[in-house]
């Protein structure tokens, strides 16, 4: 099969689909590879090293996207890339659908195949999708930290405290992978750590593996609106796989929270959860309503660029060398974490909370009724 790679071109967004390791693994599997020059340089990976691990370093993004049959992406395709899409064309990215009608509308008009990293799904694990939930869980942390700072429009409260002071109040929304390690940094930091969760299980098992100054608490209106009360960062970590994430930080909340405490919505790429964000970039992190600082950039792994590459293709690889050797059609009926992965398939929606998320039911076909 032929693999291509171009440049990602969202918002400083460093990182980049394939590695050189990536590379020389699809090459040994016999397919052709094709980069973009200087597809992987904002993740410190030179032309020269692809070209060692086999690959054909292709002059333009135009290039890249006429030549190959499989491109191997991180972030969704950007407007300016639709056209780029071709009928039948595999792309295996982030798609995060159910917060983007324009996108899921161009990739229906334009045939493609959509194989979205994040609703590959083995049991109840997103494993595409854990290797940037780590990213994004401990940065929201320091990013809520770091714009708690009275220079950044926050409160100008030290997380940890010192001496004689009590350090922040941190609530993160949602204990799952985002969670736990948003978690982890926050009490590492020194803070006092409240997590919300509506599993029991979940919330035993963050208690026992957690630190001791991080509390497991059931998630309601109630507890959520006390948590939010005192709160100094608050983090969203909350997601419905391919689903648009709940809303369950209202406007009228905004009222009973602190001037100059911090939101770090990580849910964004699903829509968010809090009814007041809007997607913003690393150019531009933050917006404030009614003095609550909100950062909600939605591609956060893409500040620690190297380590997300990385860390990314180490999960991706597998199933891009099953697409790669089967085709999508075999690899998907064999493989239901695959499967589960198909979003769009030649003008259908092939991922029922895509098609809710934007009343298309009359588009939804079931991945087994095209897969044949």
């Amino acid at each position: 099969m032929k693999v291509g790679c171009p440049k990602e071109i969202k918002d400083n967004e460093n990182r980049v689909g394939l590695t050189p390791n990536a590379v020389g693994s699809y090459v040994a599997a016999g397919h052709s590879v094709f980069i973009e020059q200087g597809a992987g340089l904002g993740s410190a990976l030179t032309d020269a090293e692809y070209l060692a691990a086999g690959a054909k370093i292709l002059p333009s993004a135009d290039a890249v996207w006429a030549e190959s049959e499989m491109i191997v992406k991180v972030k969704e395709p950007l407007a300016i890339e639709y056209p780029k899409m071709r009928s039948g064309q595999l792309v295996y990215t982030y798609f995060h659908f159910a917060a983007n009608e324009p996108l899921t509308r161009a990739c229906i008009e334009r045939k493609i195949i959509a194989l979205a990293y994040e609703t590959v799904q083995e049991g109840n694990a997103l494993p595409l999708l854990k290797p940037m939930s780590e990213v994004a869980g401990r940065m929201a942390s320091l990013m809520g930290a770091f714009y708690l700072a009275k220079s950044q429009g926050g409160l100008g409260l030290l997380p940890m405290g010192v001496t004689g002071v009590a350090p922040a109040q941190v609530v993160i929304l949602g204990g799952g992978v985002v969670g736990t390690n948003a978690a982890r940094v926050a009490a590492g930091l020194g803070a006092d750590v409240s997590i919300l969760d509506v599993n029991l299980n979940r919330l035993e098992y963050l208690g026992e593996i957690l630190p001791a100054n991080v509390t497991p608490l059931f998630s309601d209106p109630v507890s959520v609106e006390a948590c939010l009360k005192k709160a100094d960062i608050v983090v969203g970590a909350v997601l419905i796989p391919g689903a648009i994430a709940p809303k369950l930080v209202k406007k009228s909340h905004l009222s009973m929270m602190k001037d100059g405490s911090v939101i770090v919505d990580v849910a964004i790429d699903q829509g968010g959860c809090l009814e007041t964000s809007k997607a913003t970039t690393h150019s531009d992190p933050v917006f404030v309503v009614d003095g609550v600082v909100h950062y909600c950039v939605a591609n956060m792994p893409g500040a620690y660029a190297r380590t997300s590459t990385f860390a990314l293709n180490n999960a991706t690889i597998r199933y891009g060398l099953m697409l790669a050797n089967k085709g999508l059609e075999k690899a998907c009926r064999e493989n239901e974490a695959l499967k589960r992965g198909l979003n769009t398939y030649k003008g259908s929606i092939t991922y029922q909370a895509v098609a809710d998320a934007f009343a298309l039911t009359d588009l939804y076909k079931s991945a087994d009724a095209v897969l044949g």
